[in-house]
């Protein structure tokens, strides 16, 4: 795949119309690529010097482990995202990660950053896009668990989830493919397993949207979208700011 085409210059060139110098930069911070497997940490809470990685395919889910051994997942990160760059910007992970599929990662070291930060500094302001971004969704999420009712929480996540992956190329208006479980679900958005078939099984029967075999599937994207109150502007996918 042509740098160009990656998931990563798919997201970033959301926010600046990226140059070919500022692609090639990309392609050497894809030069380390590596394979993990599901079921196992990449980053560790409390890990030092640890290097970030830019997702090239495969989800994963970021996460906190309490004392008690009760898990949140923070947020669920898709091709295009970086893993784990607060680990290297605060030298001490803050969060665990791990694969949720088989996915393939590049490999990214702070002076690697540094470096392609000194070299181009609207990459720079890109990469800080992306973060910007990310903790907007947080903050999101926060108004989900905290304001939403388990429903119209579990409608907003999944159009989020849509407007994510139709970013980098890996949704239309009629759905997507999703590998994440009830489980998973239930620790994204405070609910129990059961709780979450439930209202995935209400959603259904209002003919709003379908959840099954891996696949969502939006039997009405706008019915949804009016439902959730869904406004994607927290999103900022409107177009490159920066030429």
């Amino acid at each position: 795949m042509s740098t160009l085409h990656t998931p990563f210059a798919k997201k970033l060139g959301a926010f600046v119309s990226l140059s070919n110098h500022e692609l090639a930069l990309l392609d050497q911070l894809h030069s380390r690529r590596k394979s993990f497997s599901p079921g196992t940490d990449i980053i560790f809470e409390g890990q030092v010097d640890r290097s970030a990685y830019i997702l090239a395919s495969g989800w994963v889910c970021s996460y906190k482990l309490l004392p008690g051994g009760n898990r949140q997942i923070v947020d669920f990160q898709i091709p295009g995202d970086f893993l784990g760059l607060r680990s290297v910007l605060f030298r001490t992970a803050d969060h665990n990660i791990e694969p949720i599929t088989p996915i393939q990662a590049s490999e990214v070291q702070a002076h690697d950053l540094l470096g392609a930060f000194n070299t181009a500094p609207r990459l720079a302001v890109a990469v800080l896009w992306a973060a910007s971004r990310d903790e907007a969704m947080v903050v999101e999420h926060l108004v989900d668990i905290g304001r939403r009712d388990a429903k119209q929480r579990m409608a907003h996540f999944l159009l989020e989830l849509y407007a994510r992956l139709k970013l980098v190329g890996m949704a239309t208006k009629s759905g997507f493919s999703c590998p994440l479980t009830q489980y998973m679900l239930a620790d994204a958005l405070g609910l129990s397993a059961v709780h979450v078939n439930r209202v995935l099984r209400e959603l259904r029967d209002e003919g709003l949207v379908t959840f099954q075999h891996s696949v969502v599937t939006f039997n009405d994207y706008e019915g949804l979208v009016a439902y959730a109150e869904f406004d994607r502007g927290y999103l900022d996918h409107e177009g490159p700011v920066m030429k």
